[in-house]
Protein backbone atom coordinates (compact mmCIF):
# COMPACT_ATOMS: atom_id res chain seq x y z
CA UNK A 1 0.00 0.00 0.00
CA UNK A 2 1.27 3.47 -0.86
CA UNK A 3 0.67 4.82 2.65
CA UNK A 4 3.27 2.42 3.99
CA UNK A 5 6.01 3.53 1.60
CA UNK A 6 5.35 7.17 0.70
CA UNK A 7 4.49 10.43 2.43
CA UNK A 8 2.74 11.98 -0.55
CA UNK A 9 0.95 10.83 -3.69
CA UNK A 10 0.59 13.28 -6.58
CA UNK A 11 -2.42 12.59 -8.79
CA UNK A 12 -2.35 13.80 -12.37
CA UNK A 13 -5.15 14.30 -14.90
CA UNK A 14 -3.60 15.14 -18.30
CA UNK A 15 -5.15 16.71 -21.36
CA UNK A 16 -3.54 17.41 -24.71
CA UNK A 17 -2.13 20.83 -23.75
CA UNK A 18 -2.45 20.99 -19.95
CA UNK A 19 -2.23 18.79 -16.89
CA UNK A 20 -3.85 19.19 -13.48
CA UNK A 21 -2.09 17.79 -10.41
CA UNK A 22 -3.01 17.40 -6.76
CA UNK A 23 -0.75 16.48 -3.83
CA UNK A 24 -2.35 14.26 -1.18
CA UNK A 25 -1.05 13.20 2.20
CA UNK A 26 -0.91 9.40 2.15
CA UNK A 27 -1.86 9.12 5.83
CA UNK A 28 -4.83 11.49 6.01
CA UNK A 29 -5.78 11.68 2.33
CA UNK A 30 -5.95 15.43 2.63
CA UNK A 31 -5.11 17.68 -0.33
CA UNK A 32 -1.92 19.69 0.23
CA UNK A 33 -1.64 21.57 -3.04
CA UNK A 34 -3.07 21.83 -6.54
CA UNK A 35 -1.48 22.92 -9.81
CA UNK A 36 -2.66 23.41 -13.39
CA UNK A 37 0.29 23.58 -15.78
CA UNK A 38 1.09 23.39 -19.48
CA UNK A 39 2.00 19.97 -20.89
CA UNK A 40 5.34 20.88 -22.43
CA UNK A 41 9.02 20.91 -21.53
CA UNK A 42 8.93 24.16 -19.58
CA UNK A 43 5.73 23.10 -17.84
CA UNK A 44 7.25 19.76 -16.81
CA UNK A 45 10.23 21.55 -15.22
CA UNK A 46 7.88 23.80 -13.23
CA UNK A 47 5.80 20.79 -12.18
CA UNK A 48 8.87 18.99 -10.83
CA UNK A 49 10.01 22.09 -8.91
CA UNK A 50 6.49 22.52 -7.49
CA UNK A 51 6.40 18.89 -6.32
CA UNK A 52 9.78 19.17 -4.62
CA UNK A 53 8.60 22.27 -2.81
CA UNK A 54 5.17 21.05 -1.69
CA UNK A 55 5.84 17.29 -1.34
CA UNK A 56 9.32 16.90 0.17
CA UNK A 57 10.42 13.44 1.14
CA UNK A 58 8.95 10.18 -0.15
CA UNK A 59 6.50 10.82 -2.98
CA UNK A 60 4.95 8.92 -5.86
CA UNK A 61 3.09 10.18 -8.92
CA UNK A 62 -0.26 8.58 -9.85
CA UNK A 63 -0.79 9.49 -13.49
CA UNK A 64 -3.60 8.63 -15.88
CA UNK A 65 -2.61 8.16 -19.53
CA UNK A 66 1.14 7.52 -19.22
CA UNK A 67 1.02 6.10 -22.74
CA UNK A 68 -0.71 9.12 -24.25
CA UNK A 69 -1.22 12.64 -22.82
CA UNK A 70 0.97 12.02 -19.76
CA UNK A 71 3.79 10.31 -21.71
CA UNK A 72 5.98 13.42 -21.81
CA UNK A 73 5.66 14.14 -18.09
CA UNK A 74 6.19 10.47 -17.26
CA UNK A 75 9.48 10.47 -19.19
CA UNK A 76 10.73 13.62 -17.45
CA UNK A 77 9.82 12.22 -14.02
CA UNK A 78 11.49 8.88 -14.74
CA UNK A 79 14.68 10.62 -15.82
CA UNK A 80 14.60 12.64 -12.58
CA UNK A 81 14.38 9.44 -10.53
CA UNK A 82 10.78 9.96 -9.42
CA UNK A 83 8.49 7.05 -8.62
CA UNK A 84 5.43 6.67 -10.86
CA UNK A 85 2.36 4.46 -10.83
CA UNK A 86 -0.10 4.25 -13.71
CA UNK A 87 -3.77 4.88 -12.98
CA UNK A 88 -6.21 3.30 -15.37
CA UNK A 89 -9.05 5.22 -16.98
CA UNK A 90 -11.25 6.51 -14.18
CA UNK A 91 -15.02 6.30 -14.24
CA UNK A 92 -16.43 9.80 -14.03
CA UNK A 93 -19.78 10.98 -12.78
CA UNK A 94 -22.14 12.57 -15.26
CA UNK A 95 -21.78 16.27 -15.81
CA UNK A 96 -19.01 18.65 -16.81
CA UNK A 97 -15.47 17.33 -16.53
CA UNK A 98 -13.55 18.78 -13.58
CA UNK A 99 -9.79 18.37 -14.07
CA UNK A 100 -8.96 19.36 -10.50
CA UNK A 101 -11.27 16.75 -9.00
CA UNK A 102 -10.01 14.16 -11.49
CA UNK A 103 -6.42 14.75 -10.35
CA UNK A 104 -7.51 14.16 -6.74
CA UNK A 105 -9.43 11.04 -7.77
CA UNK A 106 -6.34 9.68 -9.55
CA UNK A 107 -4.31 10.04 -6.36
CA UNK A 108 -7.02 8.48 -4.18
CA UNK A 109 -7.48 5.64 -6.64
CA UNK A 110 -3.78 4.78 -6.31
CA UNK A 111 -4.01 5.05 -2.52
CA UNK A 112 -6.87 2.55 -2.43
CA UNK A 113 -5.17 -0.06 -4.62
CA UNK A 114 -3.26 -3.01 -3.22
CA UNK A 115 -1.23 -3.53 -6.41
CA UNK A 116 0.39 -0.68 -8.32
CA UNK A 117 1.14 -0.64 -12.05
CA UNK A 118 4.31 0.85 -13.44
CA UNK A 119 4.06 2.91 -16.64
CA UNK A 120 4.70 0.92 -19.77
CA UNK A 121 8.32 0.88 -20.84
CA UNK A 122 9.18 3.25 -23.67
CA UNK A 123 12.33 3.12 -25.78
CA UNK A 124 12.42 -0.17 -27.70
CA UNK A 125 8.90 -1.17 -26.65
CA UNK A 126 7.47 2.15 -27.83
CA UNK A 127 9.30 1.77 -31.15
CA UNK A 128 7.77 -1.69 -31.59
CA UNK A 129 4.33 -0.34 -30.65
CA UNK A 130 4.55 2.57 -33.10
CA UNK A 131 5.74 0.34 -35.94
CA UNK A 132 3.07 -2.28 -35.21
CA UNK A 133 0.30 0.34 -35.08
CA UNK A 134 1.51 1.85 -38.35
CA UNK A 135 1.65 -1.58 -39.96
CA UNK A 136 -1.91 -2.38 -38.89
CA UNK A 137 -3.12 0.92 -40.33
CA UNK A 138 -1.39 0.22 -43.64
CA UNK A 139 -2.82 -3.29 -43.73
CA UNK A 140 -6.36 -1.98 -43.17
CA UNK A 141 -5.91 0.58 -45.97
CA UNK A 142 -4.45 -2.03 -48.33
CA UNK A 143 -7.31 -4.45 -47.66
CA UNK A 144 -9.82 -1.67 -48.30
CA UNK A 145 -8.10 -0.76 -51.57
CA UNK A 146 -8.10 -4.39 -52.72
CA UNK A 147 -11.81 -4.68 -51.95
CA UNK A 148 -12.45 -1.49 -53.95
CA UNK A 149 -10.50 -2.92 -56.86
CA UNK A 150 -12.42 -6.20 -56.81
CA UNK A 151 -15.76 -4.37 -56.67
CA UNK A 152 -14.81 -2.15 -59.58
CA UNK A 153 -13.71 -5.14 -61.65
CA UNK A 154 -17.08 -6.83 -61.06
CA UNK A 155 -18.90 -3.73 -62.33
CA UNK A 156 -16.49 -2.97 -65.19
CA UNK A 157 -17.53 -3.26 -68.86
CA UNK A 158 -17.34 -6.87 -69.99
CA UNK A 159 -14.46 -6.34 -72.43
CA UNK A 160 -12.33 -5.07 -69.50
CA UNK A 161 -13.64 -7.53 -66.97
CA UNK A 162 -12.92 -10.47 -69.29
CA UNK A 163 -9.20 -9.65 -69.36
CA UNK A 164 -9.01 -9.77 -65.54
CA UNK A 165 -11.37 -12.64 -64.76
CA UNK A 166 -9.81 -15.63 -62.96
CA UNK A 167 -6.40 -13.98 -62.43
CA UNK A 168 -4.57 -13.69 -59.13
CA UNK A 169 -4.32 -10.26 -57.58
CA UNK A 170 -0.68 -9.92 -58.64
CA UNK A 171 -1.51 -10.68 -62.28
CA UNK A 172 -4.54 -8.39 -62.17
CA UNK A 173 -2.37 -5.50 -60.96
CA UNK A 174 0.21 -6.12 -63.70
CA UNK A 175 -2.44 -6.30 -66.42
CA UNK A 176 -4.20 -3.16 -65.16
CA UNK A 177 -0.91 -1.25 -65.15
CA UNK A 178 -0.32 -2.25 -68.78
CA UNK A 179 -3.84 -1.29 -69.89
CA UNK A 180 -4.15 1.57 -72.39
CA UNK A 181 -6.99 3.64 -73.72
CA UNK A 182 -7.60 6.11 -76.51
CA UNK A 183 -9.44 9.36 -76.87
CA UNK A 184 -12.00 7.61 -79.07
CA UNK A 185 -12.88 5.05 -76.40
CA UNK A 186 -16.14 5.45 -74.54
CA UNK A 187 -16.16 7.61 -71.44
CA UNK A 188 -17.00 4.59 -69.27
CA UNK A 189 -14.03 2.68 -70.66
CA UNK A 190 -11.58 5.54 -70.13
CA UNK A 191 -12.76 6.35 -66.61
CA UNK A 192 -12.83 2.71 -65.57
CA UNK A 193 -9.24 2.19 -66.73
CA UNK A 194 -8.17 5.40 -64.99
CA UNK A 195 -9.86 4.34 -61.75
CA UNK A 196 -8.47 0.82 -61.87
CA UNK A 197 -4.96 2.16 -62.38
CA UNK A 198 -5.38 4.67 -59.57
CA UNK A 199 -6.41 1.96 -57.10
CA UNK A 200 -3.64 -0.30 -58.38
CA UNK A 201 -1.06 2.41 -57.70
CA UNK A 202 -2.45 2.77 -54.17
CA UNK A 203 -2.16 -0.98 -53.56
CA UNK A 204 1.40 -1.02 -54.88
CA UNK A 205 2.35 1.91 -52.63
CA UNK A 206 0.84 0.35 -49.51
CA UNK A 207 2.45 -3.01 -50.32
CA UNK A 208 5.79 -1.26 -50.63
CA UNK A 209 5.30 0.32 -47.20
CA UNK A 210 4.65 -3.11 -45.70
CA UNK A 211 7.78 -4.44 -47.39
CA UNK A 212 9.78 -1.65 -45.74
CA UNK A 213 8.20 -2.00 -42.28
CA UNK A 214 8.33 -5.79 -41.86
CA UNK A 215 12.16 -6.11 -41.95
CA UNK A 216 12.48 -3.19 -39.52
CA UNK A 217 9.99 -4.84 -37.16
CA UNK A 218 12.07 -8.02 -37.27
CA UNK A 219 15.24 -6.07 -36.43
CA UNK A 220 13.55 -4.39 -33.45
CA UNK A 221 12.25 -7.70 -32.13
CA UNK A 222 15.70 -9.27 -32.29
CA UNK A 223 16.97 -6.42 -30.08
CA UNK A 224 14.38 -7.22 -27.39
CA UNK A 225 15.60 -9.64 -24.65
CA UNK A 226 12.63 -11.93 -25.28
CA UNK A 227 12.44 -11.38 -29.05
CA UNK A 228 14.78 -14.13 -30.34
CA UNK A 229 13.17 -16.73 -28.05
CA UNK A 230 9.69 -15.81 -29.24
CA UNK A 231 10.69 -15.83 -32.90
CA UNK A 232 12.22 -19.28 -32.46
CA UNK A 233 8.85 -20.74 -31.46
CA UNK A 234 6.89 -22.64 -34.14
CA UNK A 235 4.23 -20.47 -35.73
CA UNK A 236 5.48 -17.23 -34.16
CA UNK A 237 6.52 -14.60 -36.68
CA UNK A 238 7.35 -10.92 -36.19
CA UNK A 239 3.70 -9.77 -36.04
CA UNK A 240 2.64 -12.35 -33.44
CA UNK A 241 5.81 -11.77 -31.40
CA UNK A 242 5.21 -8.02 -31.41
CA UNK A 243 1.61 -8.48 -30.23
CA UNK A 244 2.76 -10.74 -27.40
CA UNK A 245 5.39 -8.27 -26.20
CA UNK A 246 3.01 -5.32 -26.41
CA UNK A 247 0.26 -7.18 -24.56
CA UNK A 248 2.63 -8.19 -21.78
CA UNK A 249 4.11 -4.64 -21.59
CA UNK A 250 5.65 -4.69 -18.08
CA UNK A 251 6.34 -7.13 -15.20
CA UNK A 252 3.39 -6.01 -13.06
CA UNK A 253 0.99 -6.70 -15.92
CA UNK A 254 0.99 -10.45 -15.23
CA UNK A 255 1.05 -10.52 -11.43
CA UNK A 256 -1.40 -13.41 -11.04
CA UNK A 257 -3.46 -15.99 -12.96
CA UNK A 258 -6.36 -13.59 -13.57
CA UNK A 259 -4.05 -10.95 -15.04
CA UNK A 260 -2.42 -13.59 -17.25
CA UNK A 261 -5.79 -14.71 -18.60
CA UNK A 262 -6.82 -11.12 -19.33
CA UNK A 263 -3.55 -10.45 -21.16
CA UNK A 264 -3.93 -13.66 -23.19
CA UNK A 265 -7.51 -12.77 -24.13
CA UNK A 266 -6.54 -9.27 -25.27
CA UNK A 267 -3.64 -10.59 -27.29
CA UNK A 268 -5.94 -13.14 -28.96
CA UNK A 269 -8.49 -10.42 -29.76
CA UNK A 270 -5.87 -8.18 -31.37
CA UNK A 271 -4.63 -11.08 -33.44
CA UNK A 272 -7.99 -11.64 -35.09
Amino acid sequence: MLAEEYDFVIGGDPDRDTIDLAILDTVTGGVHAHLAESADGAGYARILAWARRHAPGRRIWALEGTGSFAAGLSDVLAQAGEHITEVGSLKRARGAKNDRFDAIRAARSALAREHQSSPRARGLREAIRALTATREGILVSRTKAINELKSLIVAAPEHLRATLRGLSLTKQLTRIEAATTTTTASVEHRVTVLTLQSITARIRFLTGQLDDIDPELGRLLRQHPAGPTLLAQPGVGPVVAARLLLSWSHPERVRNEAAFRLTRRRCSTRGQ
